[in-house]
């Protein structure tokens, strides 16, 4: 077990909480916890903190290797990041022009939809057929639809207007955050507001539309104060989002937090604190066994639903239900004067087209601090991989570059070849929200709340963005936090 010994403030004493995991989630729920004083270590089997976020080189250029960037419309990612020194590396992408590659041609990416559901069919004109635009007028001539307690977003729309709007465009933006299928996505969960407004009226469009208003209501000067970024919907990371763990773990150690890598926690029971009338947590990592007043587990749902299994049997079969998908992302470094014309900041591929890749981020034209670290190189990455589509990260590295490099010709004609490839696998990397899953959430919160001194945190459980994971672990810590403010107050000394 690799221990890194805190390097500012001496580790408070008294209360000492372990957080399982060392994703964003868990890094969040550390810093939480050690900023508000109490003695926080932090767990990780692998061998470094970050999760999906990770940066790396490609042809000696710093790109990221994992998600690149992150929504900015809520405040939390850009909040953490300014709380650990990396303000003034927040930045807002250059473009956000993309395209859908769809029926052999990159078609501009329409506006005014609700992800993907149009208010007006006409913003869709040139991306679905005539017979498509015309289907999607006829959700208002429909007589209202019963949603119930929750329904598949992908259904719901296609019985309001038609398959084609599905499978065009829901399908491509849906799947690009939750490489899933939109018929099995919660329309509750993925799109709660267009849901309570589709409950509230009689037709989609009049609910895309009330969706809209409210947006407009709040302009995006006041929308992006809370960032500095104005009415940028997504922000990065100067030198990559992979720089955010690093950054969170320098400030729980010097805030007297301790960070473990090489430690993955294989049993979690609580046991009586010698005579007192009191349990505390018994956590195994490793070679070494530690004892805490709490625990924050901010695991992916499988590893929980092991943990859990012997102290709530309920929250551990629901966990163990949670599906995942996996996918790959294959990042591309060309010579630039080999690449011109390529439009905007990507684009995105409809399942339905039957191609390779999902979606192709140009971060070279996308992020500025990409084209000035590497001014020679042009760096583009592309995904693969979706929910029951796992066959296809069988594949040899090479033959995933093959792949992209074969639809990126067809796309936009490129034909060069690159002068160096990584791939990147998260297997098992997506926690799938299907329809239901809002209330598996509230099952698992339920049988979590028995026992004393445990919260859950991560993807799984309210949004798998970056800002969402990051909202789950403060409420995590805080509750750990409300806990210990009325336990007993000479609770937290290890044996």
């Amino acid at each position: 077990m690799n221990a890194d010994t805190p390097t500012g403030a001496p580790a408070p004493a008294g209360r000492h909480v372990v957080v399982v995991g060392g994703g964003i989630a868990g890094l969040a729920a550390a810093h939480r916890l050690a900023e508000a004083g109490v003695r926080v270590t932090l767990l990780e089997g692998a061998d470094r903190v970050g999760g999906k976020l990770e940066a790396g080189e490609v042809a000696g250029a710093t790109v990221d290797l994992g998600a690149e960037s992150l929504l900015a419309r809520r405040p939390e990612a850009v909040s953490l990041a300014r709380a650990v020194g990396l303000g003034d590396r927040i930045v807002a992408p250059a473009t956000t022009t993309a395209s859908v590659w769809t029926r052999d041609a990159l078609r501009p990416m329409p506006k005014g939809h609700v992800m993907g559901v149009p208010g007006d069919a006409a913003a869709l004109a040139g991306l679905l057929s005539a017979e498509g635009l015309r289907r999607v007028g006829q959700d208002r001539e429909l007589p209202p639809s019963e949603l119930g307690e929750d329904v598949a977003i992908g259904a719901y729309v296609a019985e309001r207007m038609g398959r084609e709007v599905v499978d065009r465009l829901v399908e491509p933006l849906l799947g690009g955050v939750y490489a899933g299928d939109a018929y099995r996505i919660s329309m509750r969960a993925a799109v709660p507001k267009l849901f309570d407004e589709a409950r509230a009226h009689g037709t989609l469009t009049e609910a895309v539309r009330a969706v809209q208003r409210a947006g407009a209501a709040t302009p995006a000067d006041a929308a992006g104060a809370a960032t500095g970024l104005g009415g940028a919907a997504f922000a990065g990371l100067a030198g990559g989002i992979g720089l955010l763990p690093a950054a969170v773990a320098d400030a729980i150690r010097a805030a007297g937090g301790e960070i473990r890598t090489h430690a993955p926690v294989t049993e979690l029971r609580r046991v009586q604190d010698g005579d007192a009338p009191r349990t505390r947590w018994r956590i195994v990592a490793a070679d070494e066994v530690l004892y805490a007043d709490g625990v924050v587990l901010a695991a992916p749902a499988w590893s929980a639903a092991e943990l859990l299994a012997a102290e709530s049997p309920a929250a551990s079969a629901e966990l163990g239900a949670v599906e995942y998908a996996s996918m790959a992302l294959v990042t591309l470094a060309f010579r630039r004067a080999d690449v011109t014309g390529l439009p905007g900041s990507g684009f995105l591929v409809p399942p339905v087209d039957g191609r390779s890749i999902k979606a192709s981020t140009f971060s070279s034209q996308k992020w500025s601090w990409v084209a000035d670290a590497a001014p020679d190189l042009f760096v583009l990455r592309t995904s693969l991989g979706r929910h029951g589509e796992e066959v296809q990260l069988d594949r040899e590295d090479a033959e995933l570059a093959d792949l992209s490099r074969a639809d990126l010709r067809a796309a936009v004609g490129l034909a060069a070849a690159p002068v160096a490839a990584t791939v990147t696998r998260w297997i098992g990397g997506l926690p799938q929200y299907p329809v239901g899953h809002l209330a598996r959430v509230a099952r698992i919160r339920a049988a979590v709340a028995k026992l004393p001194g445990l919260r859950v945190a991560g993807a799984v459980y309210d949004g798998v963005g970056i800002p969402a994971c990051i909202a789950s672990a403060h409420r995590a810590a805080d509750e750990i936090i409300a806990t210990s403010e009325t336990a007993d107050p000479g609770a937290g000394h290890c044996p």
